[in-house]
């Protein structure tokens, strides 16, 4: 971790940011506040749904009679979709 005061984050604001991409830094200012900059790495950024599938002996079509059996079944449903 590196500590730059205000002016000097300032005036070198390409080396803070070259220092931010390996490791974080804390820019401190004369009142007191002190902020951390760290680098987003765009590279490994993966959506949340972009998990990996499995293998099963399941039709979509079977999946597919599972969610309208649910659907007709449910007072929740039977009500909302009417």
């Amino acid at each position: 971790m590196r500590i730059y005061k205000y002016s000097e984050a300032r005036q070198n604001f390409s080396t803070v940011l070259n220092t931010a991409l390996k490791e974080e830094v804390i820019i401190t200012r004369k009142d007191g506040n002190r902020f951390r900059l760290a680098a987003i790495d765009k590279k490994n950024k993966k959506s949340p749904l972009d998990v990996e599938g499995i293998d099963t002996d399941i039709t979509t079509g079977e999946i597919i009679d599972v969610i309208r059996e649910c659907r007709e079944g449910s007072d929740y449903f039977k009500n909302k979709y009417k």
